[in-house]
């Protein structure tokens, strides 16, 4: 390459940008768009090669941003800064999605919860249970993971619940835990759990309005099934 020739990539860089400019990403594959996420955290090299080998490695777009840093950096062209810049896109769509639900006025249907659900723990390789607290007007007014358990289930009390929810102040609360498998279906154990949140709290004037499983491109809503 001459002195006053510039790298190919440079002229790609700017093209996939430009696309993006003026379109957004709506017409995008799932490797341009981590070619383009690639450009503002790889400098001076080519990002096709890795987005493939991203894609390649995980499978999808959303597989890809729901890894793990470390195996993130397992793939070849990936270091540690981009694999937390992939990361921070994930937790930005997790706020977002967090802060469009807050900003409805209430909260009826567990549809209107489901895109930050996913959000928030899709695609996780381990299974938490996660609280969304809701005011007398079903308004959120906040959010708490409070289990982390392995990939078969989850440990945490029904007192513990109550007494996360008293400290929110909230008037009824939504539960929401994913399964790592893929299938939503709860268990008995996710049932006799739901069941007895729902008893506690309402002794204390807390409505537990629904417990939310997220699967793999799929929910299950214990509320709309009639298990509770």
């Amino acid at each position: 390459m001459s002195q006053n020739q510039k790298p190919s990539y440079l002229g790609h860089r700017q093209r996939i940008r430009q696309k993006f400019a003026v379109g957004g990403l709506d017409h995008f594959l799932d490797h341009e768009t981590l070619e383009l996420l690639l450009t503002y955290c790889i400098a001076r090299r080519d990002t096709k090669p890795t987005a493939w080998a991203l894609l390649k490695r995980f499978g999808s777009l959303s597989a890809v941003l729901d890894a793990s840093v470390e195996d993130l950096c397992s793939v070849k062209g990936i270091g540690t800064e981009s694999a937390h810049f992939l990361k921070l896109i994930r937790a930005v769509f997790k706020k977002y999605s967090l802060d469009e639900m807050k900003n409805k006025i209430t909260v009826r249907t567990p549809e209107q919860v489901l895109s930050y659900c996913k959000a928030s723990l899709a695609g996780n390789a381990d299974e938490c249970l996660e609280l969304i607290f809701l005011s007398v007007r079903n308004t959120i007014i906040g959010t708490e993971i409070v289990s982390k358990g392995s990939l078969d289930r989850v440990s945490v009390s029904p007192r513990t619940i109550v007494e996360r929810a008293l400290a929110a102040k909230a008037a009824a609360l939504i539960l929401v835990h994913n399964h790592p498998s893929g299938d939503p279906t709860p268990s008995m154990e996710d049932v006799v759990l739901t069941k007895e949140v729902a008893r506690a709290a309402a002794l204390l004037g807390i409505t537990v309005h629904d417990h939310i499983i997220i699967g793999k491109g799929a929910h299950y809503s214990l509320k709309a099934n009639g298990k509770i």
